[in-house]
């Protein structure tokens, strides 16, 4: 499918830990009926044929809704549940295999931290680029160095595709990280472990709208 930059505004990364009182599809149900307009499933510890069945059960709520679903990393699981694609980091399998191996049709995204990662995308091959880490976050223990919304709005500029920014963000930061040049910002538990993920994922659209 084709991404339009858009559909990056408000992306929710799925953690299975923090959604699980409320439960993961019901997380992103919800979420989405409150504007989220982009879900990654994220789950380093799962075996590849679990990230599978999380992924169907979401493809499945998600029909209709337009919003894509992309798999964290695992290409075989994104293949096996034919999603709309895959998110990659610079430590994973490279974006030229992921898009070699799913085609012309799906999505690839990619993290970036530093400028070097920015200049070397191809835009033939990545369709946008994650870029953080933006602030210290404890749902990713082995985030990469924090580059600030000054290191935000420096890669941002320079990306050839569109950029989402991810990384310790919460609603507050909506306004910001957007005035730095992102497309859209990426969030877990802003959204994920909320009692209402509705009203957040609403409450970090109005904190955008402020500039847009």
């Amino acid at each position: 499918m084709a991404l339009r930059p858009e559909q990056l505004r408000l992306y929710l990364v799925t953690d299975p830990d923090l959604c699980a009182a409320y439960g993961l599809a019901d997380t992103v149900v919800a979420a989405v009926a409150g504007g989220v307009s982009f879900v990654q499933v994220r789950d380093k510890t799962a075996t590849t044929a679990t990230r599978v069945a999380c992924a169907l059960a979401l493809k499945d709520v998600l029909k209709g809704t337009g919003v894509p679903l992309v798999i964290n990393d695992d290409v075989e699981a994104a293949i096996a549940a034919d999603v709309d694609g895959v998110h990659v980091g610079q430590d994973d399998i490279a974006a030229a295999t992921a898009r070699a191996r799913l085609g012309a049709d799906k999505i690839v995204g990619l993290s970036c931290d530093s400028e070097d990662n920015i200049r070397s995308v191809d835009p033939g091959v990545v369709d946008y680029v994650g870029v953080g880490t933006v602030f210290a976050t404890t749902t990713k223990a082995d985030h990469k160095p924090i580059i600030g919304l000054t290191g935000l709005g420096r890669l941002c500029a320079l990306s050839p595709v569109p950029t989402v920014a991810i990384g310790g963000l919460k609603a507050s930061h909506g306004k910001d990280v957007l005035a730095a040049g992102a497309d859209g910002m990426a969030v877990v538990s802003a959204i994920c472990g909320q009692t209402d993920p509705k009203a957040a994922a609403q409450a970090i659209l109005h904190e955008m709208g402020k500039i847009r």
